[in-house]
């Protein structure tokens, strides 16, 4: 609902995006929302409190405003959707929240999170989604972002980070390797656990052989032609 509501904030005229102006785009975005969402609807079943909800979704808006002005740029590009094959065959696909490009030319990746900052000892793994969308874009536009940007909403946080195109190509044959043990994996049925304290939360340890459960047959990996290709950046 956020990112809805800062997606339609950046179609008015930069002079409207004041914070009145978006705190009342939610009821609009939920009621797309609603229309094009099965789970929302839901969600309305199960007793969603809509009044609650939406003034917990003008709260990050508001919080919006602490980290970045609206009204002063006009972003190149909201929820773009990227994808890309590799060198090596790689398939690559993802949706960016936000894309900025200076009038000197200089690229910006920005991803809204509704969530808090990491810690310093996540930083990295945080990153790992923006890394992905620079890499995609260095291989459509042969351009190499000048700055990667988180925009954490519950603590008015920023994660920011220049990426380097040697990096970058370091990342792309981490990715590769990452999508060969996939697959390698997907053909031989060989997932092995990963406990870990999540798992104190799941519903099927009957079928975890990490407790000493018994997981079903293993229907085996689509043929190449029928695998899907494309979803890469979900997955990981």
């Amino acid at each position: 609902m956020v990112h809805a509501v800062l997606e339609d904030l950046y179609t008015l005229p930069a002079a409207e995006r004041d914070p009145e102006h978006a705190t009342a785009l939610a009821e609009a975005a939920w009621a797309r929302v609603v229309a094009e969402r099965p789970e929302a609807a839901e969600l309305l079943a199960a007793g969603l409190d809509v009044a609650v909800f939406l003034d917990e979704v003008r709260a990050l808006v508001r919080t919006y405003y602490r980290l970045e002005d609206p009204r002063r740029f006009d972003p190149e590009s909201c929820e773009t959707r990227l994808e890309v094959r590799l060198p090596d065959g790689v398939p690559l696909r993802g949706f960016v929240d936000r894309i900025d490009v200076a009038p000197t030319g200089e690229l910006r990746v920005v991803d809204y999170k509704t969530g808090r900052s990491p810690g310093p000892t996540q930083e990295t793994r945080a990153l790992f989604q923006l890394k992905f969308y620079a890499l995609m874009l260095l291989r459509t536009r042969g351009v190499v972002p000048t700055q990667l940007r988180l925009i954490y909403l519950a603590d008015a946080e920023l994660l920011t980070y220049t990426p380097d195109e040697d990096e970058l190509l370091r990342f792309e044959r981490t990715l590769t390797a990452l999508w060969n043990a996939v697959r390698t994996a997907g053909r031989t049925g060989d997932f092995p656990p990963n406990p870990s304290w999540l798992c104190d939360y799941c519903a099927y340890k009957s079928l975890c052989p990490a407790f000493d459960g018994t997981p079903p047959p293993y229907p085996g990996w689509p043929a190449d032609d029928e695998s899907p290709t494309g979803t890469f950046a979900e997955s990981v």
